[in-house]
């Protein structure tokens, strides 16, 4: 039996005949033990100032921030938010219930309606009481809602008009009666600003008093309303990140060091690179977003992990009866260059987001790298610093622990247990693990690219549960319009312009799954049949006397473009896609009958139809060559072929486990899960890497390929364990937050964490020591030298 628990003056001995695979740049560690105190100093003003960043950071609650990018789809849909920004800035009121239009509640509704519009930042509304009657000639038309409403029969006989009002049905009332929408229109200044939360809590003060005791439910939806709920959730997520994350380090590091100052040199300089990276990124104008909420937890697991590292290799080295001084230098030494190699890794997991088309995950991809350089210099420059200055009594507090280490000990025998038996047999255990890649690749590749909006939006709020009311009463929450611009020489009411109009405004309506379609054509059309009038004239004139902001619905203020707006239910994009290509097919007749009028199918859910299935994809495929890019930069590190093969299937592992996982939960790619996988692959090499640092080092003249593995398995395990339970336990405190993004982010990540320590000890051994076999039998170069 091969030797379980190696000398722990072992643990950090130096190899002076070996390379650095961090060609020497581990060595920066050793700036700040030189002058701690002065360290400590600097550290200090750079709190300050972080303290200042991170007051300037702000939150992007952008709906549309996924699909930001300079693509012509993209600017196309900006430009119809500038000249129609209606749907930007509309609170959707839902009011239901079977006794909706009986004449007491529809009395407090109408109430309800008139004391909206009074609430501060509201510029005007849309209800079923601003329905009319069909207009007498040369006479305004009168309200559909006499000041008085009707009592008995003739009150039965007036609901059965408003319900087959063609302005109102299936537009404003839900055709059974039950569901009312009241759209406010809010002053543009006010979404942006701070004043939205004031303006929506005083909409729900409204709401709750008018309809109290009607028995009618009382929702509230819309960008504005999911804009303000994705700000309080951000702000809410980040105070539970930061103080999870906390917890969860201290509580591991105090519990397995039993001192603490142990579990301040461990845990506080990723506290402090948390801090330090926030604050950079709030000087470097970064907004908080659904992706950038996550990056705490983030910062610790890629600074804790190595933190732990070096200071348990400091701490054996204590043990062992080492000054602090010497202690802190050789884990910096021995184990330094790991920390560098992995932060590395994870650094080129984020530069492999860059090649999104999304403005804000290529954002993210730069916060994380930033964040990762950081953590780099505070986990190498702080550890040191802080042992040199904390640790005490060396003799004292090697003679406590040499004996009563029972914790690390214990993981220590059940490291050496695992080795013993992936050594005994590590080409059955190569291909073991080969195959079983194999088959969950295969499953991985079956995955489909999933994305709805209620992903980006709080799904325990009001908004989610509104706009699932209007998806099943009133076709739909989502817009999806048609841009028609006039060519030059034709106007508003010019006949041919006119004639485009009626043609989209149709095929629009013919269109399986677009409903409460709205245009200038609606209006139109009911002139024709109430007042028997098709005179542009009158067209006009009543254009005229309509509110601003209603106007700028549908016609541009110059009147040079008018949109076509019908709504869609917010189901996945894949079944959303189909919809919007059949009706842009269905433009080319338009376009051929109309020469020079531009034709085009946009809205925030035409975007994400066309765009989330290729994004997803081509960051899948981004990571597949990522595979590639860290496993050659691994090898090249090491400078070694074999350690280039062995980091291969370990890497993998995690990343089609957790997609077999996806599968078999009946979920597909979505953003979130491709881009924890991203990350996940970037940090779960870190196991990878510190396991091969050791063996390169264990790999002397004389030692077998065997002992090696078991002995670098038996040093570097425990630290491993326990930084893999820190990880985990800090990216899954995501499943508490209100976004399903974040929330499967979180969960993702912190199984593929665990997977990857899987990996590594029951992949990665046995591989690493049949390729090492393989590599002394044929004299090759890798990590291990032939015996002597």
């Amino acid at each position: 039996m091969h030797e379980r628990n190696p000398d722990a003056a072992d643990m950090t001995r130096p190899d002076r005949r070996s390379f650095s695979i961090a060609f020497g740049f581990e060595r920066i560690g050793l700036i700040a033990m030189r002058a701690p105190i002065l360290s400590c100093v600097i550290l200090l003003a750079m709190v300050v100032g972080a303290v200042f960043g991170i007051q300037r950071i702000q939150i992007d609650d952008s709906l549309s921030q996924l699909f930001r990018s300079d693509t012509k789809e993209y600017r196309q849909y900006e430009e119809v938010t500038r000249r129609f920004p209606s749907t930007e800035f509309d609170v959707l009121v839902v009011v239901e219930g079977k006794t909706l239009l009986e004449r007491d509640n529809l009395e407090k509704l109408r109430d309800l309606v008139t004391d909206l519009q009074l609430v501060d930042g509201v510029r005007g509304l849309i209800s079923l009481f601003s329905a009319r009657q069909a207009p007498e000639p040369g006479k305004l038309p009168a309200a559909l809602f006499p000041s008085e409403l009707p009592q008995g029969a003739e009150y039965d006989q007036f609901i059965e008009t408003v319900k087959s009002n063609e302005i109102i049905r299936g537009k404003l009332l839900s055709e059974d009666g039950t569901l009312a929408l009241v759209v406010l229109s809010l002053e543009p200044s006010i979404v942006s600003d701070s004043k939205l939360k004031a303006t929506v809590g005083q909409i729900r003060q409204v709401m709750n008093d008018d309809l109290a005791d009607t028995g009618l439910t009382k929702e509230l939806s819309g960008v504005p309303v999911m804009q303000l709920e994705i700000r309080n959730a951000v702000e809410r997520d980040g105070i539970i990140y930061n103080v999870a994350g906390i917890l969860a380090g201290c509580l591991i590091a105090i519990v397995f060091f039993r001192k603490v100052s142990f579990m301040v040199i461990a845990a506080f300089p990723p506290l402090l690179a948390i801090l330090l990276s926030l604050g950079v990124l709030g000087w470097a104008n970064f907004s908080l977003n659904m992706f950038l909420n996550v990056m705490t937890p983030l910062i610790m697991v890629i600074s804790f992990s190595d933190s732990m590292q070096l200071t348990f290799a400091a701490r054996d080295r204590l043990i062992a009866g080492e000054d602090k001084y010497s202690a802190f230098r050789n884990a910096v030494l021995v184990v330094g260059p790991a920390c560098v190699l992995t932060h590395a890794t994870a650094g080129i997991s984020f530069i492999a987001l860059q090649f999104s088309n999304s403005d804000l995950i290529r954002s993210f991809g730069e916060a994380g790298l930033l964040a990762t350089i950081i953590a780099l210099l505070a986990v190498l420059l702080l550890v040191p610093a802080f042992g040199v200055l904390l640790v005490r009594d060396e003799r004292r507090f090697a003679e406590k622990f040499k004996t009563a280490d029972w914790g690390v000990q214990a993981l220590r025998r059940f490291c050496a247990w695992i080795a013993e038996r992936m050594v005994g047999r590590p080409g059955f255990f190569s291909v073991l693990a080969l195959l079983v890649v194999g088959g969950l690749a295969v499953v991985y590749a079956s995955l489909e690219p999933r994305y709805r909006l209620a992903d980006q939006v709080p799904d325990r709020e009001q908004a989610v549960a509104a706009s699932g009311r209007l998806d099943a009463k009133l076709t739909g929450a989502n817009p999806i319009d048609i841009l028609i611009e006039f060519p030059a020489g034709e106007t508003l009411y010019s006949p041919q312009t006119l004639a485009t109009i009626a043609a989209v405004h149709k095929l629009v309506e013919e269109q399986a799954g677009v409903g409460n379609v709205w245009s200038i054509e609606t209006l139109r059309r009911w002139l024709a049949e109430k007042a028997g009038s098709h005179d542009v004239a009158t067209l006009k004139e009543y254009v005229s006397v309509i509110p601003e902001h209603l106007v700028r619905r549908f016609i541009s203020e110059d009147q040079t473009a008018v949109v076509v707006s019908g709504r869609v239910p917010d189901r996945d994009s894949s079944q959303i896609l189909p919809v919007v290509e059949k009706l842009d097919r269905a433009m080319d007749a338009v376009r051929t009958a109309h020469p020079g009028y531009e034709v085009a199918v946009t809205g925030l859910s035409a975007i994400a139809a066309r765009n989330s299935a290729g994004m997803i994809e081509k960051l899948n495929h981004g990571l597949t060559i990522e595979f590639v890019l860290v496993a050659v930069f691994i090898g090249l590190a090491f400078r070694s072929i074999v350690v280039m093969f062995a980091c291969i299937l370990p890497g993998i592992f995690p990343v089609v486990l957790s997609g077999t996982l996806l599968w078999l939960l009946g979920e597909g790619l979505q953003f979130a899960s491709v881009v924890a996988l991203t990350v996940s692959f970037g940090l779960g090499l870190s196991a990878t890497i510190h396991f091969l640092n050791r063996l390169r080092s264990e790999s002397q003249p004389g030692v077998g390929a065997a002992k090696a593995v078991e002995r670098a398995t038996v040093l570097m395990g425990p630290a491993l364990i326990l930084t893999t339970v820190v990880l985990a336990c800090g990216l899954v405190v995501t499943v508490f937050s209100d976004l399903p993004s974040l929330r499967l982010f979180g969960w993702l990540s912190a199984f593929a964490m665990v997977a990857a320590l899987v990996a590594d000890f029951l992949i990665l051994r046995p591989t690493a020591m049949w390729l090492i076999t393989f590599a002394e039998r044929f004299r090759h170069g890798g990590v291990a030298k032939p015996a002597e």
